[in-house]
């Protein structure tokens, strides 16, 4: 049972880092016209908790590894 626990942690870690990430780095829109470009970047807060929590959700799973 420890060793299936660890396995989602580290999966569901792995997976919320990369969606933080990715929206992070992507802009939320854009607007292509002509010459003038515009990128609306709003508030990544949710992004960072989401990165917060992967990384916890990493330590939890690498803690099972110790025991």
């Amino acid at each position: 049972m420890n060793n299936v626990l660890k396995i989602v942690l580290l999966v569901i870690g792995i997976g919320l880092i990369a969606y933080g990430l990715y929206a992070v780095i992507t802009p939320e829109f854009a607007i292509n016209a002509g010459p003038i470009q515009v990128e609306a970047h709003g508030d990544n807060t949710q992004a960072y908790a989401m990165i917060g929590f992967g990384i916890l959700a990493l330590i939890g799973g690498l803690a099972f590894r110790r025991r």
